[in-house]
């Protein structure tokens, strides 16, 4: 997700001075948390490798592998203190640590869809994999589906670029995969959060009779 705290300009003049390095670790970074614009770099590679300016396959191998390490560093940020982290959180929030664990119970039927596909979302790229950590997904579980997810995500975006940067601006590429992934989150909010309010309203209905 771009967070236009970088100008895409800037990233261009990264890419251009750091080459792959700049692949690499503007995703990995963005895996960690750091606000930096991972979905922006990897557009960014395809558009060079695209004009020949670096190779599809270099760019592709490294934003797999800073996009799949980065998910295994935030499984393990959540596995090894994200429960407590969350806790604080809940209490902050006055969130019930039965509800807590309840939501944790929900994630972790779907955990391997969410590290998956997760990578095509806002924000779920970022977090996925430390709940993941936190849910206690095995982690050759984990591991499987953040590799395939890393290495689904990469290409679509890498080769996506490759192309499509032949026939539109990158500053136009950069915006429709940026608005696409917030309409996902979005969408994907909504199915989520109207089935949960639909049942409180059920339960609430059951017990006032």
């Amino acid at each position: 997700m771009s967070l236009d705290l970088i100008s895409l300009e800037n990233i261009q003049d990264f890419a251009h001075q750091y080459g792959y390095w700049a692949i690499f670790l503007g995703i990995l970074l963005e895996n960690l948390g750091i606000p930096l614009p991972g979905e922006t770099v990897t557009l960014v590679g395809g558009f060079l490798a695209g004009s020949h300016e670096l190779s599809y396959w270099f760019v592709l191998g490294n934003a797999v592998a800073g996009a799949a390490l980065g998910g295994t560093v935030g499984y393990w940020i959540g596995k090894v203190g994200g429960w407590s982290f969350l806790l604080q959180v809940g209490k902050l929030f006055r969130i019930s640590e039965e509800k807590l664990l309840n939501i944790k119970e929900q994630f972790s039927q779907n955990a391997a869809k969410a590290v998956f596909f997760g990578r095509f979302f806002a924000l779920l790229r970022i977090f996925a994999a430390p709940l993941a950590g936190i849910a206690e997904m095995p982690f050759r579980k984990f591991f499987l589906y953040n590799l395939a997810g890393a290495g689904t995500w990469a290409s679509v975006m890498v080769t996506l670029a490759f192309f499509a940067g032949r026939v539109i601006s990158l500053e136009q590429l950069v915006a429709w995969v940026s608005q696409f992934a917030i309409a996902a989150l979005l969408i994907l909010v909504v199915l989520i959060v109207v089935p949960l309010w639909l049942e409180s309203r059920q339960v609430k209905r059951v017990t006032g009779e």
